[in-house]
Order: structure tokens, then C-alpha cells, then sequence
């Protein structure tokens, strides 16, 4: 469905705020909420991630959002196709910071886990909107964050069964095709109007992906400049997911939206510094972490 121009009216705005990679203070309210390990923590305490997703085509998202969740969180668990999990044990000999579940196990892990990312390099077939419904159907009082190929199979109706918001990750075709709603072409003013609504509709977090981030929960709306064309590279979003995932699991759903957008356009501008747009997504992975000690670190020293 393709809306018309005047859907928008200029004065129903009032509740978006502009954040912005290259104004810290903006960001600052967020910071303050962000939660952080305590010094006499134990292991797991800290967050536990469960991470649904890849195929055989697309093995490397998975394995991209379980990097970046393996900085943030205690424990990582990943499950996924067995074709993909064969894959996926191969690359142990790199990525070693995580726990790769079998199938089977799946009910378990989600029970025991903080918060799920579902989706990232997902295909577009009955096993993803199959499985996508049973998680939903069968743990809705769980964290959920829907990404990639969760949001292009899943039905805008199941979001009704869930008791906590989830955090949802779409880019324009995947928003058009969960809700059936064109934004493409369409002004920032609008965009902003129709995500917000969107958001309230289904009651859960929208984390937009467009040129400038909007993550709306239907009442508090934030547009985050920032960032480079660098962005637009494979397995970006997939970092993203993976980030506020691991965030969510200590975190509400709203601040671990936009904090992920925050961080992934901080780490892009400082990127664009050495490398131009010339960076890759696993360079995003490594400098991450800096960012977040240089910015939540030092504006507390």
C-alpha cells in the first residue's frame, strides 16, 4: 500500500528527537540507562544471547551477528540449519566465543536465554516462517529481536501474541513486505509518521534502516544521523541485529535500538577516517568495542 503525500500531518512530529553520531550529548540520556557489568559480576550475569539464523547460501550473517554479541554478552548460542551448522563448526577454528546448539536443543536454550535474535541469513522458505511462528507462538514472554529473514516470512499478525515488545530491524523492502507499506521516495517527515504509527499499531520497537536510522516504539520517536555510504555493504545489518540483541538482554528494547544504530554510525564515521568508505563489515566488528570504551568510559572519567 502506497500512501499519499498528505498522509502526514506536519504537526503530529512533536515527539521526535534528532541524535546525532557527531553530537555526544544527544546521545547522552541513553549512556546514562546503558548497562554495564558490574565489578563483582559472575559469568552469566552479564547477558545471554540465543542467535537463529544463516543457511547454507548465506552462512556468514549468522556468523557476523555472533561475533558482535560476543563482545557484548556473557554466553552466545547459535542455532541453525544442519547444512549451515556444518558450516558453521568449521569456522570454530575462528570464531571460538560462542556455543553452537544443535536443533533439538532449541526449546532449552531459548527458555534459558536473556534474549533471541531470529533471522539474520535466513532464506526465504517454509522452515524460516515455520520456525519464525513457533517461537512466537510457543515463548512470548521472551526477547525477541526480528531481523532479515524472520521479517521478510513472518506474519505482522503474530506480533499480537507477544507479551514483551520485540525489537524489529527492517530496511524498506523488508518493512514493505511485513506491512505492506512503500516508504521509498517517500519525505523524512513521512517515513517518521508512518514508522511511529507502525510501531504503535503492532506494539513493538521499529529500528528503521534508511539513510538516517528511525526507531520508533509508537510513542517515543528517534532519528539518528551519522555514518557513510560504508554502511551499505553485506552483513551490516546483521552487526546491527547482533548488537541489539546482546544490548537487549540487559537492556530495554527501545534504548538497545537506538544505541545500536548510534554505535554502528559512530564506528562507520571513525572507519571513514583511516579507511575512506573502503572498510570492510568485520572491520566494523573489531573497532566496536573501541568506540564503546572511548565514549562510555571516558565521558565517566
Amino acid at each position: 500500500m502506497r500512501l499519499p503525500r498528505h498522509y502526514i500531518p506536519r504537526n503530529d512530529l512533536n515527539t521526535m528527537q534528532l541524535i546525532k553520531t557527531a553530537d555526544l550529548k544527544s546521545i547522552e540520556p541513553f549512556l546514562k540507562e546503558l548497562y554495564i557489568p558490574p565489578a563483582d559480576s559472575h559469568k552469566g550475569q552479564n547477558g545471554k544471547v540465543l542467535i537463529i539464523g544463516g543457511s547454507e547460501l548465506f552462512h556468514a550473517s549468522s556468523l557476523w551477528s555472533a561475533e558482535v554479541a560476543s563482545h557484548f554478552a556473557d554466553m552466545v548460542h547459535f542455532s541453525s540449519t544442519k547444512e549451515n551448522n556444518e558450516i558453521f563448526l568449521s569456522l570454530k577454528k575462528k570464531f571460538r566465543n560462542g556455543i553452537v546448539i544443535n536443533r533439538s536443543d532449541l526449546d532449552y536454550y531459548i527458555k534459558e536465554d536473556d534474549s533471541i535474535l531470529i533471522g539474520p541469513g535466513m532464506m526465504r522458505i517454509g522452515e524460516t516462517h515455520n520456525l519464525t511462528k513457533y517461537v512466537i507462538e510457543n515463548f512470548p514472554n521472551k526477547k525477541f529481536v526480528f531481523d532479515a529473514g524472520a521479517l521478510q516470512m513472518m506474519d505482522h499478525q503474530w506480533l499480537y501474541l507477544l507479551k514483551e515488545k520485540p525489537v524489529l530491524t527492517p530496511h524498506p523492502v523488508e518493512f514493505k513486505r511485513l506491512f505492506g507499506i512503500h516508504l521509498q521516495d517517500l519525505s523524512r517527515e513521512e517515513k517518521i509518521h508512518i514508522v511511529e504509527k507502525t510501531a504503535k499499531k503492532y506494539n513493538c520497537i521499529l529500528l528503521v534502516k534508511v539513510i538516517v536510522d528511525i526507531v520508533s516504539d509508537g510513542e517515543k520517536t528517534y532519528v539518528i544521523e551519522g555514518g557513510n555510504a560504508g554502511l551499505t555493504k553485506g552483513g551490516t545489518g546483521d552487526v546491527l541485529a547482533g548488537l541489539c540483541a546482546s544490548l537487549f538482554a540487559k537492556n530495554s528494547a527501545l534504548n538497545s535500538a537506538v544505541l545500536s544504530s548510534y554505535f554502528i554510525k559512530k564506528t562507520a564515521d571513525e572507519l571513514f577516517s583511516t579507511a575512506g568508505l573502503w572498510y570492510r563489515t568485520s572491520d566494523i566488528i573489531v573497532k566496536l568495542p573501541q568506540i564503546f570504551k572511548k565514549i562510555v568510559y571516558n565521558r565517566t572519567a
